[in-house]
């Protein structure tokens, strides 16, 4: 989906993808997953609006999606594109040149609270009265997102019901499996709707495939030159919501209103000191670093501490990741550390109370174990996916010791006191490292194949993605080189806390001496004489998987390589194979398995590129810092100084515009943080 297809409101966890006319079509509809959501459940999949029976016509989408910095600052660094966009859809009847339209309507709609909020506005565009039938066909299916997003995959569902009940002022669904789940969606209207009838679902079948589709109708009449308003909520009541009243639409928020504040608190949440577009005299990275804060504030989700307070995390991104993820919530916190520390607080606390303390295949758990990803869906209640709390990656828990780390160094009392409150979390996944992840038996930490296909995995985990360069795949486990950086950066941070923090000199002792260790190995056994360059990764056996992949760029930002290796590697990363103009490819063109418009094997991302940039920084690289910023920066102020999740690997010589990858999204949370992370690479 594009931003041209669909139009995407987000506030704390709960979002809705809308076509541009402001429906939801749900099946029959041209977007694959339209709806409203809210804890990996779809709460409306249809939402169609008709006047005088049929569709209208669209004269003028909503220009803002929810996330654009709409308060504009004083001295104009906010304002990310110059215009602060409308909130209103403007539609019409039917009409012809002979006989225009009797009237026009706007449709306003904001996502707050758990609800789709919206006012429809009928404004008469003639001297007469003329009745106009406003209709709004609504359904709730209550799918899965894993439905959604793998249509071809079938889950079995025993026991389970739709149903509807009929409202005064609107109508309820109601969505049961057995006697242990449950969940609503309420829709009300103020005025009540004069009729309510079933609607016909996607196959012509009347009230839908489970009879549930219900056409809420109103028979509106303004005065000549006039307007007639219609207010509508949708609030979604997931599984274990209280039984409590639903309040009337008299308590809607206006849909205006709820834009003015979100848009408030993201220009604050943006603009707070200390300012990263007070930092830089260059408009454009100030504008994309503010721009980035303002998708952050609308990406943030409410996730349980262990002593049950709320935090405020990082979502990895909207649509399907609006969730806490382990690796993107903490690089992202990363980023933003420098200027935004209390999304590296929250992160951290969060993940210490996911940490695993028992082995538990099925999720990939083990001891001492930083989580993957939190879901809260329907099939994982029910053991049909192991998301509930899946520990399915590599990198988490090295990452997660990374970011304490640099906390700690970077927040003086309050980083010792959080390194001190999270070191049983920590020295827990320190010996995760050694004990499961591979370190003492392997000398690395692992990617080791699972049941059905899943496993400890990359960020590189699409299909394929870790290859040779002829495109053949590994067989076992698999040493992916950076997840190596990354442990050796995360023994280095962790005896430093040791020795600094916890005063335990012998334990830092230790980890200094299993880092030197790492990075010796990893000298000897991570390098293409040949070709002056680290393969992507070993095979168990030792064979090099030798593609040359942007994760060298990550061995920069963790500081295992030599200066004069890493000199030479990023130097290497910005000749024309591997920097397209706009960004660092993910796999260098040219090889067998480069495509320019896979995620992994040839698409530029933009988080990517931001661990990229801080390396080259870290080397001394300023002119190769500089040069690939200035790349991002450009793509970024072709989409109103947006980072989209992945940019195609078509070069800039050839394709004078960015072009956006078919399989990615925005906004996504560690691309909207990139740009602070180029602040500080620039700033070095």
């Amino acid at each position: 989906m594009t931003a041209i297809e669909h139009r995407l409101l987000v506030h704390d966890g709960t979002f809705a993808v809308l076509a541009a006319s402001g429906d939801i079509a749900g099946p029959t509809g041209t977007l694959p997953a339209d709806g409203l959501f809210r804890r990996d459940t779809r709460h409306l999949s249809r939402w169609q609006l008709t006047l005088d029976g049929a569709a209208p016509t669209v004269l003028m989408p909503a220009r803002d999606d929810g996330h654009r910095l709409l308060a504009p600052a004083a001295d104009g660094l906010a304002e990310p594109d110059g215009s602060t966009g409308h909130g209103a859809v403007v539609l019409t009847p039917l009409g012809t040149r002979e006989a225009p339209p009797s009237c026009t309507v706007f449709r306003e709609q904001a996502v707050v609270d758990g609800a789709l909020t919206e006012r429809i506005r009928v404004v008469s565009n003639q001297g007469t009265a003329a009745p106009i039938r406003v209709s709004l066909t609504v359904d709730a299916d209550f799918a899965d997102q894993t439905e959604l997003r793998s249509p071809r995959q079938e889950f079995a569902k025993p026991h389970s019901a739709r149903s509807t009940v009929a409202r005064p002022d609107g109508v309820e669904f109601h969505y049961r499996r057995g006697t242990s789940w449950h969940t609503r969606t309420v829709v009300t209207a103020d005025p009540a709707p004069a009729e309510t009838a079933d609607a016909e679902g996607p196959g012509g079948t009347a009230g839908g495939s489970d009879g549930t589709a219900r056409r809420l109708s109103w028979l509106l009449e303004p005065a000549p030159h006039a307007a007639v308003e219609l207010r509508l909520c949708v609030r979604t009541l997931p599984h274990g919501t209280p039984d409590a009243a639903v309040p009337g639409p008299a308590a809607a928020p206006d849909p205006a209103t709820v834009r003015s504040e979100l848009a408030a608190a993201r220009h604050t949440f943006a603009t707070a000191e200390p300012r990263p577009g007070m930092r830089t005299g260059r408009p454009e990275l100030a504008r994309a670093c503010e721009q980035g804060l303002a998708d952050l504030a609308g990406l943030c989700v409410t996730v349980p501490g262990s002593d049950g307070a709320a935090l405020r995390v990082p979502g990895a991104g909207a649509p399907w990741y609006l969730t806490l993820i382990g690796r993107d919530s903490l690089l992202t916190s990363f980023f933003t550390l420098p200027y935004r520390p209390l999304l590296a607080e929250a992160t951290l606390l969060a993940l210490a109370a996911t940490q695993d303390g028992e082995a538990e295949p099925g999720r990939i758990a083990e001891p001492g174990k930083i989580l993957h990803e939190l879901r809260h869906g329907e099939l994982t209640a029910f053991g049909q996916l192991p998301h509930e709390r899946f520990y399915g990656s590599v990198d988490s828990t090295p990452l997660f010791l990374v970011l304490l780390g640099a906390y700690a160094e970077q927040r003086g009392a309050a980083g010792a006191e959080l390194a001190r409150r999270l070191e049983p979390q920590a020295r827990a996944a320190v010996r995760w490292m050694f004990d499961r992840g591979g370190l003492a038996d392997l000398g690395y930490l692992a990617c080791r194949p699972g049941n059905s296909g899943g496993g400890d995995r990359s960020w590189k985990d699409s299909p394929g993605a870790i290859c040779a360069a002829d495109g053949t795949l590994p067989t076992g486990a698999v040493l992916v080189a950076e997840v190596q950086g990354y442990a050796y950066d995360a023994l280095c941070r962790t005896a430093e806390l040791a020795r600094a923090v916890w005063d335990d000199p012998g334990y830092a002792g230790m980890l200094e001496r299993a880092a030197a260790g790492l990075r010796e190995r990893f000298g000897a056994d991570f390098w293409l004489p040949e070709r002056g360059f680290p393969p992507l990764a070993l095979e168990e056996t030792g064979r090099k998987l030798d593609a040359l992949a942007s994760d060298a760029g990550h061995l920069l930002w963790s500081g295992i390589l030599g200066q004069r290796r890493g000199e030479t590697v990023g130097r290497r990363l910005l000749e024309p194979d591997f920097f397209s103009g706009w960004g660092v490819r993910t796999l260098a063109a040219g090889q067998a398995a480069y495509h320019p418009l896979s995620c992994h094997r040839g698409g530029i991302q933009p988080q990517d590129n931001a661990l990229i940039a801080l390396g080259l920084a870290r080397y001394s690289l300023r002119a190769e810092a500089a040069r690939l910023a200035d790349g991002l920066l450009a793509a970024a102020g072709r989409s109103g100084h947006r980072l989209p999740q992945v940019l195609a690997g078509y070069a800039r010589e050839d394709v004078p515009e960015p072009v956006p990858s078919p399989h990615g999204g925005a906004p996504r949370a560690w691309a909207a943080a990139a740009p602070l992370a180029l602040l500080t690479a620039l700033r070095r």
